[in-house]
């Protein structure tokens, strides 16, 4: 047989990239090329000479060679990740000395949980930090002058965060050292890090380990014989955890703020691993590129940016208070693997590792240095305007360029985008209109792909909450993977094969391959061009998914001999793709490690198993969207189809039997449940402040969706016949929250206990009632108590609560209406005095305001009653049960 009928008898052609888009007009002055000539402009088949053609791809190889590629850019991104942390300093001696930075650490943490008003923290801490501080001022050199000194600062801010509420704080601890040139400096760069800890966890990497870090650049820096330009201000702050209490003492009442240009802020929001730079600014742009010219490892996304500043993530830092109250621009660098030990008794300072005490160590003191020595920092305010567009490629570099220039290169990209494909509508112009239809459909046929398999996937996760087996993937990563993202990927395929089997029957292959590249082009472009105008920095990944497939486009232009042309156009094509589909793989592997272990604490009204499965489908969309046009290309995929929906299946009967079970006691790698429990006594007084009832039980609050299911069965007077009611007349439900929460947790637990009696109880009186002007009555209160108490306040209908001796004076209302005060004290601390003051109707029978307070014991001998600490013994060892007493009373006046 001739080499010419055998072309006819193979399948169609790969698809080629050509201006043309497959379309020919039948005119004679535009008469149909030779290898199209079998083609009419709808791609439908016809007679006519035919020339050599490229083969098709069978699914045979494709599909594999699809999944390969995924797989090995997916493996190169986390092999990037974890080059991250094993990334060498230079050759030579180092500055900064990691095993002296591990044994402050190893002290720090030693000491215990070193909860504010503890005398762990506020004795041991403070006097560690002082003892290593002054024998490093005995080892400086001559070139520098160190001043230390001691803030105990009382005062009060409102917030928004958490849905709004006030913060008072009295008598609490800041160590805080200048390091300065011998004959001063006018102005500095603040370096802060916390030496406070949650209640009932060591607290290494949140937050001992950067003060660790802090202690030993602080003595690097002073044995150094060169004398820096501006002073060095290190805050060993004792007051983080109690909601930013101890940086806002600090930045609105410490001489030294003042001298103040710009800040590094030192967290974390999982243990050890790779610090990310997550904020900066506000604008001032200088401070990015002083970070991309110092830093020795970087890693820094303005995508983790905007995300965090979203609000979606349940946390804040410090950044926030000097942003705020003190106007100044700053970094926030934050640890960010394994949160799943986050706030738990497993963060301990051997799960550190000395490399990443090293990376971080070499990162931070390389810009202190650079931002202590830089003319920049006397004159900020030259540099101030301006947000930037940064980001860190594969932890080798970052990039960094001013957010006015990424908006002209979005647009100038997003332009050629749409002249390309404006000229392919336009080839030849009697055919316009018919080509702009079909452009429309296919962006239509792929929006509905991505619709349907979002819509699928999320069934199957409302599904998989539904019947308790939630979070079955948050020890076992890769089940989420084979459940949600087998699911997207089989309905893509499964739309797009029906579409092109009914839909387009009888078209030309290679015009359906060429018109869906099209499609995911303008899609991109669309995004591009929208979240440009939104003024997102993060635009800068759709700029990616624009320029590189269209350059991947036209690479592929040439058409190649048979033999071997198919292989070596989807290797050119996978080429072209490269740099999108690795950065893809990089960033997200990123937003999974932090958000995954989110999902553990998130609440109990949130379905983590839903936003987990959003966040997969997202990813599958964004990188099948260059290669949705392969399903048209290829001659079946049914096989593929088979195994996608085989491993779906499995996966799905096996989360379902609950062989995935989602906590781990593992000693290597722990991933615990998180429950809180309040042995809680509780008191309701009438308006002539009698007890009209009271109560006593262990309050149980379970941080993710799960709730109490999975301790049932070890536990099992714990279940939901013991749920919590609500009374409807109190504010926040007459239970007594630490912080205003009550949004995320609606489902929570009260167990019978007896009552308890604190050694140190609450003192709660009225000091006097003020007739004021206009109809308004000013209550003065006095309360004394442990360090820990939480203030609810809620108007009675027709009061309204106008002013009070807290934050600012006005009144910030929590969601629901009701008012909260978080309140915390040091050692020695006076009663705490403050006054409401409400406008009130003529007639309030029924009082005019509920005013509820509670005290938290996180310490000492009040924390844990016999009861307590025997219900948590019978815990599983998969849990993380933090216990302390507590005390509610609520009043009406």
């Amino acid at each position: 047989m001739s080499a010419r009928p055998m072309e006819r008898s193979a399948a169609t052609a790969v698809w080629r990239l050509r201006a043309s888009g497959g379309h020919r007009d039948r005119d004679r002055r535009h008469p149909p090329s030779r290898e199209d000539g079998d083609r009419d402009t709808d791609g439908k088949k016809r007679g006519g000479p035919r020339r050599r053609r490229l083969l098709p791809l069978p699914e045979a190889r494709g599909a594999p060679l699809v999944l390969l590629y995924l797989l090995g850019l997916r493996a190169l991104a986390h092999v990037s990740h974890r080059q991250l942390l094993s990334q060498p300093s230079a050759a030579g001696p180092r500055d900064f000395n990691a095993p002296r930075a591990r044994g402050y650490l190893d002290n720090i943490t030693a000491i215990g949980p070193r909860t504010v008003g503890s005398p762990e923290n506020e004795v041991l801490a403070v006097n560690y930090l002082l003892e290593q501080i002054r024998a490093i001022e005995r080892e400086s050199t001559d070139a520098h002058k160190i001043s230390i000194d001691i803030q105990r600062p009382t005062g009060s801010f409102s917030i928004d965060f958490l849905g709004g509420f006030t913060s008072y704080y009295a008598n609490i601890t800041n160590v805080i050292v200048k390091l300065e040139p011998r004959n001063g400096a006018e102005h500095a760069v603040l370096s802060n890090c916390h030496f406070d800890s949650v209640p009932n966890t060591p607290g290494a990497s949140d937050d001992a380990v950067s003060c660790a870090v802090m202690l030993e650049i602080l003595n690097t820096l002073s044995k150094s014989s060169e004398s820096l330009q501006h002073a060095v201000i290190f805050l060993f702050n004792g007051a983080e955890e109690n909601i930013l209490q101890a940086s806002h003492g600090f930045i609105t009442q410490h001489e030294w703020a003042k001298s103040i240009r710009a800040f590094i802020n030192l967290e974390a929001a999982g243990v050890g691993g790779k610090e990310l730079v997550f904020q900066t600014g506000p604008e001032n742009p200088w401070l990015v590129q002083a970070y991309v010219a110092a830093a020795k490892h970087p890693f820094a996304s303005v995508v983790a940016q905007e995300i965090f500043q979203s609000g979606i993530i349940p946390a804040d830092t410090d950044f926030r208070i000097y942003r705020d109250f003190g106007n100044i621009p700053g970094i926030d660098l934050a640890f960010i693997e394994n949160g799943y030990i986050y706030h738990t008794e497993y963060d301990t300072s051997d799960r550190i590792l000395t490399d990443s005490i090293q990376r971080a160590g070499d990162n931070i003191l390389a810009v202190l240095k650079y931002l202590a020595t830089s003319d920049k920092l006397a004159k900020s305010f030259e540099y101030r305007h301006g947000n930037v567009v940064f980001f860190d490629v594969l932890g080798l570099f970052v990039l960094a360029y001013p957010a006015r220039v990424g908006t002209v290169m979005n647009y100038i990209t997003a332009a050629i985008a749409f002249l390309y494909l404006s000229k392919k509508v336009l080839q030849p112009k009697t055919r316009a209109i018919p080509n702009l239809k079909k452009l429309f459909t296919t962006f239509g046929l792929t929006l509905l792909s991505w619709v349907c398999a979002l819509v699928s996937v999320l069934i199957v996760a409302v599904f998989i909450s539904l019947i308790g087996r939630s979070l079955s993937w948050y020890t076992h990563f890769y089940v989420s993977v084979f459940l949600y993202g087998t699911a997207a990927a089989a309905k893509l395929i499964l739309v797009h094969t029906l579409a092109k089997k009914y839909f387009y029957k009888n078209m030309n292959e290679q015009y359906l391959g060429d018109i869906f590249f099209d499609a995911s082009l303008m899609i991109w472009s669309v995004a591009l061009a929208v979240i440009t105008q939104m003024g997102l920095c993060s635009a800068f990944i759709c700029t990616l998914w624009v320029a590189f497939p269209l350059l991947a486009k036209l690479m592929t232009h040439k058409e190649f001999s048979q033999k071997g042309a198919t292989m070596k156009f989807v290797m050119m094509y996978m080429l072209g793709m490269f740099v999108p589909y690795l950065y893809m793989m990089y960033l997200s592997w990123t937003v999974f490690e932090m958000f995954t272990p989110i999902m553990g604490r998130s609440g109990s009204e949130i379905l983590p198993d839903v936003v987990l499965a959003g966040f997969i489908v997202v990813i599958t969309m964004i990188l099948s969207s260059y290669f949705i046009n392969f399903i048209y290309l290829v001659k079946s995929t049914k096989t593929t189809l088979i195994a996608l929906t085989t491993v779906f299946v499995v996966t799905l009967i096996l989360v379902c039997s609950g062989i995935f079970f989602p906590y781990s006691s593992d000693a290597a790698n722990p991933k615990p449940k998180r429950v809180f429990l309040q042995h809680t006594s509780r008191r309701f007084h009438d308006l002539d402040g009698n007890v009209v009832k009271s109560d006593a039980g262990i309050w149980i609050n379970g941080f993710d969706y799960n709730g109490m299911s999975h301790i049932t069965p070890h536990v099992p007077e714990i279940n939901d016949t013991i749920r919590t009611p609500c009374e409807e007349q109190a504010p926040f439900c007459g239970l007594p929250w630490i912080l205003p929460v009550h949004f995320m947790f609606r489902k929570n637990w009260y167990l019978p206990a007896p009552e308890i009696f604190p050694r140190n109880p609450i003192h709660f009186k009225v000091l006097s009632k003020e007739l004021m002007p206009w109809n308004s009555v000013r209550l003065s209160f006095e309360v004394s108590g442990p360090s820990h108490m939480s203030l609810y306040v809620r108007p009675h209908e027709g009061s309204t609560l106008s002013t009070w001796s807290l934050g600012n004076g006005i009144p910030v209302a929590s969601l629901g209406g009701d008012y909260f005060v978080f309140y915390s004290h040091g050692l020695q601390a006076t009663p705490w005095h403050f006054w409401v003051e409400l406008t009130t109707p003529e007639k309030h029978s029924d009082g005019i305001v509920s005013l509820g307070i509670a005290a938290h014991y996180f310490f000492g001998e009040d924390q844990k009653s016999p009861q307590l600490y025997a219900l948590l013994e019978r815990f599983p060892n998969w849990t993380f049960s933090s216990g302390w007493s507590c005390t509610y009373d609520l009043f009406i006046f």
